[in-house]
């Protein structure tokens, strides 16, 4: 959807997610997460290769009390360089794009919501989120269930966003809402002079 909304407009998506991948291929990363998680979550057991996101995964997510201490074990190593490399993204895009869009599922659960100026909720029902995960991630019921149980509620992130946006239709439907938001962020009658983008999630 954010993809859809960024060819209609002059939108630029700072995209958490593949930041994220991204930054676990950093060698000061890869030691961290060694050193913290051992040699099996790597491909080939060493520090230098390549991280195995699988076995990361579960290493840190579920109800279990030591897999919750281990994803804040995890999210103190990556979630800083996210953060760093998202606001050098923002920095960069700026003052070539009326909108920076911050595309991130951990928005709140990070913090990482001070760096917008309007939240939007993306509210899809547990039935399509499977349908797409499956089709997209190669996810089944139970790694979903366990990686949402990491996150706030649906309910939680609704009630702390701006706008919520109900994408269970078409991606057509759901990013014409989105332009609707954005277009009524870009010049807000009491905020017309204000001198810098909207940044959205």
């Amino acid at each position: 959807m954010a993809r859809g909304l960024a060819e209609r407009l002059r939108v630029f998506v700072v995209d958490a997610d593949r930041i994220g991948h991204d930054v676990l291929t950093l060698p000061e990363i890869k030691q961290q997460i060694f050193q913290t998680f051992g040699a099996d979550v790597f491909v080939s057991g060493e520090a230098t290769s390549e991280i195995d996101r699988r076995q990361l995964a579960k290493r840190v997510f579920g109800n279990e009390t030591h897999l919750k201490k281990s994803l804040i074990q995890l999210e103190a190593i990556v979630h800083p360089e996210i953060r760093r490399q998202m606001q050098r993204q923002i920095r960069q895009h700026q003052a070539d794009n009326d909108v920076v869009l911050l595309d991130a599922a951990v928005m709140l659960e990070a913090g990482w919501n001070d760096l917008c100026e309007a939240l939007v909720f993306v509210a899809v029902p547990f039935e399509v989120r499977l349908d797409r995960v499956v089709k997209n991630r190669g996810w089944d019921e139970e790694e979903l269930r366990k990686r949402e149980a990491s996150q706030l509620s649906v309910d939680e992130k609704a009630e702390a966003a701006d706008f919520v946006i109900d994408n269970s239709g078409s991606l057509e439907n759901s990013v014409h809402q989105l332009n609707q938001i954005v277009l009524s962020l870009k010049s807000p009658p009491d905020e017309a002079a204000k001198p810098h983008p909207d940044i959205l999630t």
